[in-house]
C-alpha cells in the first residue's frame, strides 16, 4: 500500500489554485516504480493498447488496465480521490457548477457506471527516443472528475533525457501559459483534466487546460496515469 499520510493537502491545494498543478514528491519508492513499470510487459493486466502515432496523439504507447485493477493502482486511485474530491467540490462551487462529488470513490464510480461509463481508465505509458504526447484532455464521457495524477516511474538523467511533463492554460482574452513539472522518479503531478477556476479582478473565471509530454531525446520513460472517472 502507498503511504499517503505524509501529504500536506493544504499546500497541494494552494499549488493547484495558484499554478494549476501540484507535485507530490516521492509518492512511490524506486522499488515500487520498477515493479509498476515492469507491468507493461504483462498484457493480461490490460484491456487495450494504444499506439499514439496511429491516432495522431503523438508517438509512443499506452495501455489501459482492466478490472480488477492491480492492488497498488486501486489503492492509489481510492486514497487520492477523497482529498481531491474536496478540492473539486470547492472548484465547482467557485465556477457556479451544480455538480458535487461524493467523498467515497466507489460511490462516484457507481455514478459513472450507471451512465454506461464502465471501462477503467488508469493507464501505463511507455515512451522511447523521439516519442512525445500531444497536448490533450482525458475526457471519457458525461461524468468527469476534474483532477487526475501522473506518477513518473523512470529517473530523468539516468533512464531517459527530455520527456518533460507540460501543462498549458488557455486564458480568456490572454495568451496561453505553459507550466513544466520537474519530476523525479516516484514523484506525482496532480493537475486538472480540463479546466479550473482562477480569481481575477472581476471575479472568478474559467481557464481551460491541456497536458502532454515533450519529445524524449534518449532512453525509455514509463508513467502511471491515475484517472478517477471511467470511460464509455
Amino acid at each position: 500500500m502507498s503511504d499517503l499520510t505524509h501529504l500536506d493537502w493544504t499546500a497541494l491545494a494552494a499549488d493547484l489554485d495558484a499554478h494549476g498543478c501540484a507535485i507530490v514528491p516521492g509518492l512511490l519508492d524506486p522499488a515500487a516504480c520498477a515493479e509498476v513499470a515492469g507491468w507493461y510487459d504483462r498484457p493480461e493486466l490490460f484491456r487495450s493498447t494504444v499506439v499514439m502515432a496511429r491516432h495522431g496523439f503523438g508517438r509512443g504507447e499506452y495501455r489501459y488496465f482492466r478490472y480488477a485493477l492491480p492492488e497498488r493502482v486501486q489503492d492509489l486511485r481510492t486514497r487520492l480521490y477523497t482529498p481531491l474530491a474536496a478540492i473539486a467540490n470547492r472548484w465547482n462551487e467557485a465556477l457556479g457548477e451544480a455538480i458535487r462529488f461524493p467523498a467515497d470513490h466507489a460511490e462516484f464510480l457507481a455514478r459513472c457506471h450507471a451512465a454506461g461509463q464502465t471501462r477503467p481508465t488508469p493507464l501505463l505509458l511507455r515512451y522511447g527516443p523521439g516519442d512525445y504526447n500531444c497536448l490533450h484532455q482525458d475526457l471519457y464521457g458525461e461524468h468527469v472528475f476534474p483532477l487526475q495524477a501522473a506518477i513518473l516511474l523512470s529517473e530523468p538523467g539516468r533512464d531517459f533525457e527530455g520527456g518533460e511533463f507540460v501543462l498549458t492554460e488557455q486564458r480568456p482574452r490572454m495568451q496561453s501559459r505553459a507550466e513544466v513539472a520537474p519530476l523525479r522518479q516516484g514523484d506525482a503531478v496532480v493537475f486538472p483534466v480540463h479546466h479550473r477556476p482562477v480569481q481575477g479582478s472581476r471575479g472568478v473565471y474559467r481557464v481551460n487546460l491541456r497536458h502532454g509530454v515533450s519529445r524524449l531525446r534518449a532512453g525509455r520513460r514509463h508513467t502511471l496515469g491515475v484517472i478517477f472517472h471511467d470511460a464509455l
